[in-house]
């Protein structure tokens, strides 16, 4: 829970009704920008008439009461924290951990403390690279905090570069284990999209609904079904309940493979943002509650292959299922 120093409470007139929220409260609260009002929007900071307001573009209400909660005033940079990772690998250029689910990968609104970040600024005592910036350091691709797995982090620039341009260029190996709710159909293919910011949420991501449409990032998913679970409901016999697909990357967005095989109607199961009905089987009720207990999408990091840019030599580093994926797997295989 971050910790408020400050609140603000502002109430609308009828002249600023309809103002965007983050410009209105920009132009009333003189001492904070626009940018770090949307930020403070974002996280839940800004309620009006008690109720948290988390869109920076939404319409201000006319006699609306308004409140900006500030957080207390956070170091520059992250301070090293102690925490047990569970190092792959280890060498004077790169790390390669098994991050688990629940684990920001680094310091933004909400998380200030407790991340990945923060734990590798103490396992590596300041040998982290420095091209990411004081709150990235090292960090050349991401995980979302509920998806565990595989991640490379380098320890030095010449690495950071090196990692960066094989990103870039899409030569690294990434496979993800995902289980979803409806099996895909046909069982393999190549998702190529565009992925946009959505309009009604700017924290989440959406194909837009226009083939033709360039906005956006282009992006590629392929995806093969490893195993089927059970019978969809008046659907076709061998239509699957549930499946467990490997996803393969082409690119890397943000949050590719969860709008992805939401596109194809296969929303991974226990999530929040693109799970329909948040990615329950809510027709299947097993009675050790696992999946009602399942909080987060099942989404893994399987398998991480790359260049060492310093030696040439291939890397290939391989994470088998965490255990709570492990259980829904379990009940899956009972359906």
């Amino acid at each position: 829970m971050t910790d408020i120093a400050e609140t603000r409470t502002l109430e609308a007139t009828e002249e600023d009704a309809g103002q965007r929220l983050d410009r209105w409260l920009a132009a009333s609260v003189e001492s904070l920008s626009r940018s770090r009002l949307k930020a403070l929007i974002e996280a839940g900071q800004v309620a009006v008439d008690g109720v948290a307001v988390t869109d920076p573009s939404a319409k201000v209400l006319a006699g609306g009461e308004y409140t900006v909660g500030i957080p207390e005033p956070r170091a520059d940079t992250p301070v090293p924290e102690p925490m047990d990772l569970e190092v792959l690998h280890e060498d004077d250029h790169l790390i390669v951990i098994n991050k688990p689910a629940g684990l920001s990968v680094h310091p933004a609104a909400g998380n200030w403390t407790g991340t990945l970040v923060h734990g590798l600024l103490h396992h590596c005592a300041g040998s982290l690279s420095g091209i990411g910036g004081v709150e990235r350091p090292g960090i050349v691709h991401r995980l979302d905090k509920e998806t565990s797995g595989v991640m490379v982090v380098a320890k030095s620039d010449v690495a950071h570069k090196g990692l960066s341009i094989q990103f870039a260029r899409h030569s690294v190996e990434r496979a993800y284990i995902a289980f979803t709710r409806n099996a895909p159909s046909p069982k393999a293919g190549r998702i190529a999209t565009q992925l946009a910011r959505s309009s009604r949420d700017r924290k989440k991501f959406e194909v837009p609904h226009d083939p033709n449409s360039e906005a956006g990032k282009h992006a590629i998913t392929n995806y093969t079904t490893l195993k089927r679970f059970g019978q969809a409901e008046g659907a076709a016999i061998g239509t699957g309940m549930a499946a467990k697909v490997e996803c393969r990357l082409e690119t890397g967005r943000t949050h590719q493979i969860r709008v992805h095989m939401a596109h194809i109607n296969c929303p991974l199961l226990g999530d929040p943002v693109y799970g329909q009905k948040r990615g329950r089987l809510l027709e299947y009720d097993d009675n050790s509650g696992t999946l009602r207990a399942f909080r987060r999408q099942a989404l893994h990091a399987a398998i991480l292959g790359f260049e060492h840019p310093v030696t040439g030599e291939a890397l290939r580093f391989e994470s088998e299922l965490p255990d709570d994926m492990k259980r829904v797997e379990a009940i899956l295989e009972t359906l």
